[in-house]
């Protein structure tokens, strides 16, 4: 059986309530499970929690299921990739050090199977949406990522946690349906950006749609979807990218 790599992203761990957030955990568990069997490599590509932020002795509760899931996977050898979202953007270096995963913080591109693909979470690309610029600006920022972490693990993840509940909120009213070519930022953001260098496959989270469309002829754009209503993922298998879904641990279906 050939080797494939698997991309999957947003599955927003921690909300909205710990019942829900377990079951989405255990799946996501279920499905590392299940296609580390044939994998090449993984791509983790962001808000897969949602909220982290690493402490020089602390990280935020909870989520061992996943981590150590990831952890077994990475000591088999497979290669696990983590691109940081907008909602876990201040992972640093706990999971290099502890699961022996690669972080990246901007999106990449990476030639996998003679294929160049343009990797990254999504946030922040593209025209527009000037006040998240800014605020990712403002938290991207290493001062401020040492002021924040001089409050207390307690009081600075209680805090993040509201702070990402109101970015969510915000977020989801805009995530709920596919716009025409000529307004998806991240395809506006595809387009200018093929115009300089050569990508077969841009692939991307952060929208919260399972969305595959060519952009121009032999480009495509290719969005994983959530693990929050979809549980949808992207694989490919070395000649060909495709959508899948994985629901009561079962892949059903593909486009």
């Amino acid at each position: 059986m050939g080797k494939k790599t698997y991309f999957v992203s947003d599955s927003h761990l921690g909300v909205p309530d710990k019942a829900s957030s377990l079951m989405r955990e255990k799946l996501l568990v279920q499905w590392l499970d299940k296609v580390q069997s044939d994998a090449a490599a993984i791509y983790l590509l962001g808000d897969i929690f949602d909220f982290w932020f690493e402490y020089s002795t602390a990280v935020p509760k909870g989520f061992a299921r996943l981590l150590g899931k990831i952890a077994e996977v990475s000591d088999r050898g497979i290669p696990v990739y983590f691109f940081t979202g907008n909602h876990d953007m201040w992972a640093f270096d706990y999971f290099e050090k502890e699961l022996g995963v690669r972080v990246y913080h901007k999106p990449t591109d990476i030639e996998i199977g003679g294929k160049v693909f343009h990797i990254g979470h999504g946030d922040g690309l593209g025209p527009g949406d000037r006040g998240y610029k800014l605020l990712k600006a403002i938290f991207g920022c290493r001062l401020c990522q040492r002021m924040f972490a001089f409050l207390h693990p307690s009081l600075g993840i209680r805090l993040a946690v509201v702070l990402s509940k109101r970015s969510r909120a915000a977020n989801e009213k805009q995530q709920d349906e596919f716009l025409d070519k000529d307004r998806e930022w991240l395809v506006q953001y595809c387009k200018k950006y093929v115009e300089k260098r050569p990508v077969d496959y841009f692939i991307f989270g952060h929208r919260h749609l399972p969305i595959f469309t060519e952009i121009i002829p032999g480009v495509f754009y290719v969005n994983t979807g959530d693990w929050v209503n979809d549980f949808s993922y992207a694989v490919f298998d070395g000649k060909e990218l495709k959508l899948a879904y994985f629901k009561q641990g079962y892949p059903v279906k593909e486009h």
